[in-house]
């Protein structure tokens, strides 16, 4: 029942900017507003005095994040900001800016962080990872702690990070003051849980404060207040119509990479580059058949999916994880299926993770049949579909109110049966130019240009990872920037891979792009690779180095990014006459200084 409104002495434009403000507010946050906007009327009345804003009471809240792609720095700022409301005094550090020193002095602190790659922190939790799990690590008794960690549990160090925060700051003597938690992909509803229960603790351990007006938010802005807002955000995506799709691989390419065109208009959304898109992609209809076939289940059954009743059909196609297993998934299946076997590849853990590689739901299925299951059962074992991440290879400077993609479509066939990644062929194949995807920016503060326009920059990206490079290019061309340009990319063959070359040979051309190497590794005898490029150029790229060059990596975490850290090294190393340990020193400095920036995935 919609509650009737008084007429507005508002005028649209303010009354619009109201609205938004109370979409985003929670039941608590009302309550707290309608008391304070009390404490103004009742000022307002003859010899009223405006309430004053006490102090925050009690001890300060440190709130740090380790973030690779955003997700961990957003769960830090809707802490902070919900912290403040509380009447909290609150400090939100990237951990790249916290001295580590500083912990002895900490009384209550909250880390939230992701884990990178295999069980690794993010690159702007390196330095305080190390610095606790070393032998300068102090003791901590005074400590009060509570750790949220994200990850995905379809790897086999599943929020590790995490997990090595929670433990060490316990074996140092610290308190935790709520248990930690373990997201997996989905992570808004856990995450949301654990900030409720970490508030309300601190919350009955504060000293009271006088009721009315006075319990006030502390005055500091809130955290990332300086983002242009939009109604659309990751549990609220906008439905984004397909513009164009280009196949940017020829003929005879072993791949398929396409560039993919979304229009954003009037969604209010905005980006910059470095950012990701989030796209709530579909199952293949073909899987989903041969699942229900398989089942004998009735695809128009109804099920109910968060509680939204849809057709089991639809459930699996649009919000169920079918492609991916992940051990949780596994666990629950063994349960089900009753099967010894399974049950004995659950306990090895080690020997489930090389099983799960590369198998689906259908597989698991015809592996270890479950007899007589039925429709919603099935629904509430599997993991919700999540959103699928592409570096935006746009400017919206350079295409206003679009934002670009460079996709690869994945396909393979395996064990028999042919078998396709879920956002990439979605995008690629079953998308038409009378569809929209259901988007979300993904922003990523860790993978920035430079304020200063002026400022060199070398970009590293094979493969699709140039998709970044592509917008950065076409950001620092827009505003005019003289900063110098470096591109490494590299493919398989320059005659089919070479991906967007007609736009970087004339950014080349123009002066725009200073210098361009590129490594294709089947044209010759032997495989050449970025990494390769980097050293052949070392004795350059440590002049651009020291003339502050800032360098950025995208794609590929597990052979890439690793390869191409160590060819840096080797650099750093010969070039600038230091040894191993004082060239990784000199690449964290870069790190902590924000000049060497990765997005790999």
């Amino acid at each position: 029942m919609t509650a009737s409104l008084p007429p507005s002495p508002l005028n649209d434009a303010q009354r619009q900017h109201v609205d938004a403000l109370v979409r985003e507010l929670n039941e608590q946050q009302l309550d707290w507003v309608q008391g304070y906007l009390a404490g103004y009327r009742a000022a307002l009345r003859p010899g009223g005095e405006a309430p004053s804003a006490p102090q925050p009471q009690g001890a300060k809240l440190t709130i740090l994040f380790g973030s690779q792609t955003g997700n961990a720095e957003t769960l830090a700022e809707r802490l902070t900001e919900q912290a403040r409301a509380k009447g909290l005094e609150v400090e939100c550090l990237d951990m790249n800016d916290f001295p580590a020193r500083r912990l002895k002095k900490e009384q209550r602190l909250a880390i939230i962080s992701s884990t990178h790659g295999e069980g690794d922190p993010p690159d702007n939790a390196l330095g305080l990872h190390e610095y606790l799990h070393g032998r300068k690590a102090p003791k901590l008794p005074q400590l009060q702690y509570a750790v949220l960690s994200l990850g995905d549990s379809s790897y086999e160090h599943f929020c590790q990070t995490g997990i090595d925060f929670d433990e060490r700051l316990a074996e140092l003597g610290g308190e935790r003051l709520t248990d930690r938690v373990d997201c997996d992909v989905d992570f808004d509803e856990p995450a949301d849980q654990w900030i409720t229960a970490l508030l309300d603790k601190l919350a009955a351990a504060q000293p009271a404060v006088g009721g009315g007006a006075s319990a006030t938010v502390s005055s500091g802005p809130a955290a990332g207040a300086s983002q242009p807002q939009s109604q659309y955000d990751r549990k609220h995506p906008f439905t984004a119509p397909l513009l164009d799709r280009v196949k940017l691989t020829g003929r005879g390419s072993d791949k398929s990479v396409h560039h993919i065109e979304l229009s954003l208009e009037e969604s209010g959304l905005s980006y910059s580059p470095g950012d990701s898109l989030g796209i709530y992609a579909q199952n293949d209809p073909a899987l989903v058949a041969q699942l229900l076939e398989h089942s004998g289940l009735d695809g128009e059954q109804i099920v109910t999916v968060k509680d939204e009743p849809l057709t089991l059909s639809q459930a699996l196609q649009h919000h169920l994880e079918l492609t991916r297993l992940t051990p949780p998934t596994v666990q629950q299946w063994a349960k089900l299926s009753d099967s010894s076997s399974l049950h004995s590849l659950v306990d090895n853990k080690r020997e489930l993770i090389q099983w799960l590689h590369g198998r689906d739901l259908l597989d698991l299925w015809q592996a270890y049949p479950v007899k007589g299951l039925e429709a919603q059962t099935l629904v509430d074992h599997l993991r919700r579909l999540p959103p699928r991440l592409y570096s935006i290879a746009s400017s919206q400077a350079a295409v206003d109110d679009e934002v670009h993609l460079t996709v690869a479509a994945v396909r393979y066939e395996q064990r028999g049966r042919a078998r396709e990644g879920v956002g990439s062929t979605w995008l690629a194949d079953r998308l038409t130019l009378d569809d929209s995807a259901p988007v979300f920016i993904d922003r990523n503060k860790n993978f920035r240009l430079p304020e200063n326009g002026d400022t060199p920059i070398v970009m590293i990206g094979p493969g699709t990872g140039i998709a970044p490079f592509r917008a950065f290019m076409q950001e620092r061309e827009a505003l005019e920037q003289p900063g110098k340009n470096w591109l490494f990319f590299g493919d398989r063959r320059f005659r089919t891979d070479f991906l967007y070359q007609r736009e970087w040979l004339q950014w080349r051309k123009q002066g725009l792009l200073s210098r361009l190497d590129v490594a294709f590794s089947r044209d010759g005898p032997e495989k050449v690779y970025v990494q390769h490029r980097i050293r052949e150029a070392g004795a350059e790229l440590w002049r651009w180095l020291e003339d502050g060059a800032h360098i950025y990596v995208c794609g590929d975490a597990n052979a890439m990014a690793p390869d191409v850290h160590e060819a840096l090294i080797d650099v750093v190393a010969s070039q600038g006459h230091k040894s191993r340990e004082n060239a990784e020193q000199y690449l964290r400095e870069m790190t902590r200084d924000k000049r060497y920036q990765r997005d790999v995935y």
